[in-house]
C-alpha cells in the first residue's frame, strides 16, 4: 500500500515539474557565455577526478606497506 501510494506522488510529482529551459539559459547561450560555464564545470570535475585518483594511489600504497609491515 505505502508503495503504491509512493509510486502515485512521485509521479504525480514529476507531472507538476516543468522541465523547460529557464530564460537565463537562451540568454547564455546567445551571447556565448553558457560556453564559459560548461567549460569551468568540466575544468572542475577534471581536477576532482585528478585529485581523487592520486589520493586513491596513496591509500594504496599506504595499505601495502601496512601489509608487509604485519608479515
Amino acid at each position: 500500500m505505502i508503495n503504491k501510494l509512493l509510486l502515485f506522488i512521485f509521479l504525480f510529482t514529476s507531472l507538476l515539474v516543468n522541465a523547460q529551459e529557464p530564460p537565463m539559459a537562451d540568454g547564455m547561450r546567445a551571447e556565448g557565455k553558457i560556453y564559459v560555464v560548461i567549460a569551468v564545470m568540466a575544468t572542475v570535475f577534471v581536477c576532482v577526478a585528478a585529485y581523487l585518483i592520486v589520493i586513491d594511489r596513496k591509500v594504496k600504497k599506504l595499505e601495502e606497506e601496512i601489509k608487509n609491515k604485519k608479515s
